[in-house]
C-alpha cells in the first residue's frame, strides 16, 4: 500500500536514510527536524504513519506523543530511540506509542516494522463486513467496525495497541491469556519486546476501564500466568447465590 508518513527526525543523514526506503516502497514522505514541526504537519494532515525520533529540538517525541494521544488522535506512532533501558523503552509505549526501535537499527527491520504497523492501522480503519458482531463482556463494548471502546455506554479512548489487546481478550472472555499469546496480537513473536509491554497495556487499560484500576474486576491477573478478562456482574450474582 502507498502511504503518507511523516518522518520526525533531527539527523539529517538519519532521516535521509528512512526518507530513501520508504520512498523506495512507494511511500510519501515529509521530513520534519523537531517536535513541534512533526505536531504541526500532523495537525494540517493526519498521516498513515509517524516515525518518531526521541531526542529531538523544541519538543521531544515523548512529548509530540503525549500532546497527540491526548488530542485523541489514533494515528499509528513508531518511536526510534538511542535509550536502550527498559523502563526508557517503556515509557514511549505507556504515553502511546504503538512501537519502538532503539538505534543503531537495520533499515530492513525498520521496514518490516513499518509494513507491519500500516497493515494493522489499514484492517482497524478499514470498512468491516456487516456480519462483524459487537464483542461485549458486560458493561465493556467492543465496536470493530468503527475501532471503538465503551463502557456503560461511555466512549473510551484506547491506542491501537491498547484496543488489540483489548479485542483479543474480549473474543474471548474468561479465558486466561500469557504475556505471549497477547504480545503476539502486538507485534508476532517478536524477540526485541518485552513481557512488560504488555503490562503496560494492562495497567493503561485499567485506568480506563476500571472503576477503581487498583482494585480492578473487569481486567484481572491470573498470578503466574496472565491476564483474563470478565464481567463483574456475572461475579456478583455467583456471589450472591
Amino acid at each position: 500500500m502507498c502511504a503518507h508518513v511523516i518522518v520526525a527526525e533531527d539527523d539529517e543523514k538519519q532521516a535521509e536514510l528512512v526518507r530513501r526506503y520508504l520512498e523506495r516502497e512507494g511511500h510519501a514522505v515529509t521530513v520534519v527536524g523537531d517536535g513541534l514541526a512533526a505536531l504541526e504537519e500532523v495537525r494540517q494532515r493526519t498521516p498513515d504513519l509517524l516515525v518518531l525520533d526521541v531526542m529531538m529540538p523544541r519538543a521531544d517525541g515523548l512529548d509530540v506523543v503525549r500532546v497527540l494521544r491526548a488530542e485523541s488522535r489514533e494515528l499509528p506512532v513508531l518511536m526510534l530511540t538511542a535509550r536502550t533501558t527498559e523502563d526508557d523503552l517503556l515509557l514511549g509505549l505507556d504515553l502511546g506509542a504503538d512501537d519502538y526501535m532503539t538505534k543503531p537499527y537495520s533499515p530492513r527491520e525498520l521496514m518490516a516494522r513499518v509494513r507491519t504497523l500500516l497493515r494493522r492501522s489499514q484492517r482497524s480503519g478499514g470498512a468491516a463486513p456487516a456480519a462483524d458482531p459487537l464483542l461485549s463482556v458486560g458493561a465493556l463494548v467492543i465496536d470493530p467496525a468503527r475501532h471503538s471502546v465503551s463502557v456503560g455506554g461511555q466512549e473510551v479512548d484506547c491506542t491501537p495497541g491498547e484496543f488489540r489487546v483489548l479485542a483479543a481478550m474480549a473474543a474471548e472472555p474468561d479465558r486466561v491469556f500469557t504475556r505471549q499469546q497477547l504480545l503476539a496480537e502486538l507485534h508476532g513473536f517478536d524477540r526485541y519486546i518485552s513481557n512488560r509491554t504488555v503490562d503496560v497495556h494492562v495497567m493503561n487499560l485499567r485506568k480506563k476501564i476500571e472503576t477503581a484500576p487498583r482494585r480492578p474486576a473487569r481486567l484481572l491477573t491470573v498470578f503466574g500466568v496472565g491476564y483474563k478478562l470478565t464481567d463483574p456482574a456475572k461475579g456478583a450474582h455467583l456471589a450472591s447465590q
